[in-house]
């Protein structure tokens, strides 16, 4: 049996590679945790990877307050043997790191993903030289500067990316919206959610496709007073204008969750439980 002090190890599958923003979101989620990333290129290898116990967790980007919400992740959702158990909320910082000792001005190509480039060209007017170079991950980006040894080039990451790879931050928080935040999903294995607890509940379902259907369902749920924080539909694929709707709400307290179901599974199709958990704490 290991010491009381012993730091506990958790594996958390993330879509990215190591200094990566979904690796900073899991050790910021697990701070009392030996964090060891398992690496996945996509967040259907991400899906899988926990699926198949290769991981204990994985770690999901769901919305950004700038880019909206990633729809392809709401389906991988409804598709695979998974539940959440948590969600991590990450203050996005961008930050322009290369060679120790380089200065801006030497450089000519700076590397990173295509949404982190987006939110930081603002910053790179005043610097017309350098050409912006879309690359598969932030992370991978400040890796492959380390790896070419090359002067000319920097990349656009997180600051966990410098410290593991070595390279010198040369100007900090160069997004132009401050206000850019992203919502992760922590998943486990395994659909059943009776043993879960906490005070956010996270479903989806469909609704008859006649007029007022879901208006109905929203109406039980605000004579519940449950506090909604987000609704999301996306169309049914092989179901022409059939759209199913994934919901997020707070229990308040003075009703449980099987009293809220109780009054929304007449009025509802396909109903399913996501995840029960604490809700995170935001930025």
């Amino acid at each position: 049996m290991p010491p009381a002090t012993a730091t506990q190890q958790i594996r958390v599958s993330i879509q990215g590679y190591a200094g990566a923003f979904h690796e900073a979101a899991a050790r910021e989620h697990y701070r009392d945790r030996e964090v060891v990333t398992v690496p996945g290129h996509t967040f259907a290898d991400v899906i899988g990877q926990v699926e198949s116990g290769e991981s204990d967790v994985a770690l999901m980007a769901i919305e950004n307050t700038l880019a909206g919400s990633l729809m392809a992740n709401y389906d991988l959702l409804h598709r695979s043997n998974v539940r959440i158990t948590g969600e991590v909320y990450l203050r996005i910082r961008q930050n322009l790191m290369a060679l120790p000792g380089v200065r801006i001005d030497e450089l000519r190509e700076v590397y990173s993903h295509p949404i982190a480039l987006v939110q930081v060209r603002e910053f790179f007017k005043a610097w017309p030289k350098i050409r912006l170079v879309e690359s598969v991950d932030t992370a991978l980006s400040a890796l492959h500067v380390r790896e070419s040894n090359d002067r000319t080039r920097g990349a656009v990451a997180h600051t966990l990316a410098a410290r593991l790879y070595g390279l010198e931050i040369l100007a900090s928080g160069i997004e132009t919206n401050k206000l850019n935040h992203t919502r992760f999903l922590v998943l486990e294995r395994g659909r059943e959610t009776q043993q879960d607890e906490g005070n956010k509940v996270s479903m989806s379902f469909s609704v008859s496709h006649e007029a007022g259907s879901l208006s109905r369902v929203l109406m039980v749920l605000d004579a519940y007073k449950i506090n909604l924080t987000k609704i999301q539909s996306a169309p049914i694929v092989g179901r022409p204008w059939q759209y199913r709707f994934y919901v997020d709400f707070l229990l308040n307290g003075s009703i449980t969750l099987t009293e809220a179901l109780a009054g929304i599974r007449p009025i509802t199709k396909e109903l399913r439980i996501q995840g029960v958990y604490p809700a995170g704490e935001k930025p």
